[in-house]
């Protein structure tokens, strides 16, 4: 069986490291979500403008992509967890001087754009150092299940976070940054107490060649490049979800109450799959079970495409987000554990960067074909394109179609 029963001896709870990372990124994912939505109706509300809203995101796109591959080379050359907590300490700072003019009433547009802006570097510097220390405190035969609650609880941080903050906005601004600051405060003392064993090697220059070491590394291990090119071809195919509000009004001929459906049904779907996958391991066949998930996630947003009733476009997006859930699981625990410790920091930022450009990216080609074809081709042709990539990459990449273990020293 390629899925294994839960085994009780190794459970991820009595790994205390592991418990004090996971509520962290527990409560700093619900705090940013939180904080996500404060913003934006902020910021409408204080300019009326659509415009700022873009200035939002603007003010978050550029740290991630200027500063991704320099964080990477801070990430293998200093003690993440010091990293990751000034990072922390710094966002929550912004944070905080966010529920300080709230509820002050001393907020303006530009304040609101800077600290956001603030927060956005400290989150681009911590991102690979975070990331890179999750190997380091499990085992690696248990890093997938590590894996899948890490993205159950962020999962489960996007499905509610939006909620909550929305319900305490009612009260203002400033009460939804003070219960973003808490939560942000607790995950700084999780970070404080986490015990975490890391070497950095000797420090040198940040030089042309060491900070896109990793772009080089990914470049000679054909299993990584595989993986993080499948995952940015994959994803930039399958950007049907940006058109849910298309097919809500105009094909399935539902409300907004039927759009919030169709937007969570993906979410569900990942959260219960990644509970799923926490509490099982992959024993083996892991590369075949990667291709067949992402084939699935092809074939959803295919059924999604073409479906004319509410209830079959709501099981197909489900079911996008329970396969993606198994990809997104088998694919980041083969690049963590197929790369060296001390590369591990500027092969994350690689992977986030073509991670979130695909993300972006992957929107603006669903938009545009549907404005050439329509809603339905530009669908259709998302979810055959990622049939014919998945294909492809079995074929030029043979060894990972092979690949039966996480973890090749299994």
């Amino acid at each position: 069986m390629p899925f294994s029963s839960p085994v009780a001896a190794d459970s991820l709870f009595q790994h205390r490291a592991f418990v004090a990372f996971w509520l962290a990124r527990t409560c700093s994912s619900f705090g940013f979500q939180m904080l996500s939505i404060a913003v934006g109706w902020q910021i409408y509300a204080v300019t009326g403008r659509a415009l700022d809203l873009g200035l939002i995101g603007l003010a978050q796109f550029l740290p991630a992509v200027v500063l991704a591959l320099p964080a990477g080379h801070i990430a293998d050359q200093f003690d993440r967890r010091r990293v990751v907590l000034l990072g922390q300490i710094t966002e929550w700072v912004a944070i905080v001087l966010l529920a300080t003019l709230a509820l002050l009433h001393k907020t303006d547009e530009l304040t609101i754009l800077g600290l956001i802006f603030v927060i956005s570097i400290a989150k681009t510097i911590e991102a690979p150092s975070l990331q890179s220390m999750l190997p380091a405190l499990v085992p690696p035969a248990i890093l997938a299940r590590a894996t899948a609650a890490n993205a159950a609880s962020m999962q489960t941080a996007a499905m509610l976070g939006p909620a909550i903050g929305g319900f305490l906005y009612v009260a203002g601004p400033g009460v939804v940054y003070a219960t973003t600051g808490v939560l942000y405060f607790i995950s700084i003392v999780m970070v404080s107490r986490l015990r975490y064993e890391h070497a950095p090697p000797p420090r040198t220059p940040a030089t042309f060649a060491s900070v896109f070491a990793g772009v080089k590394f990914i470049r000679n291990r054909p299993d990584v490049l595989g993986v993080i090119s499948l995952d940015l071809f994959a994803v930039l195919l399958g950007g049907a979800t940006a058109l849910l509000p298309i097919f809500a009004k105009d094909i399935l001929h539902t409300g907004p109450w039927g759009l919030g459906l169709l937007r969570s049904a993906p979410a569900v779907g990942g959260l219960l799959v990644g509970f799923w996958l926490s509490r099982r391991s992959l024993d083996r066949n892991v590369g075949m079970i990667m291709f067949a998930s992402v084939a699935g996630f092809g074939v959803a947003t295919l059924v999604f495409a073409l479906s004319r009733e509410l209830w079959l476009s709501l099981l197909a997006l489900f079911m996008l987000g329970g396969f993606d859930m198994v990809s997104m699981v088998i694919r980041g625990s083969l690049v963590q554990l197929d790369t060296p410790d001390e590369m591990r920091g500027r092969v994350s930022a690689v992977n986030s960067i073509f991670i979130n450009t695909s993300n972006q990216l992957g929107e603006f080609e669903s938009g545009l074909l549907a404005a050439w074809l329509g809603a339905v081709p530009a669908a259709a042709v998302g979810g055959i394109g990622t049939l014919i990539v998945v294909g492809l990459w079995m074929v030029w990449f043979p060894g990972l179609r092979r690949r039966q273990r996480l973890h090749h020293g299994e």
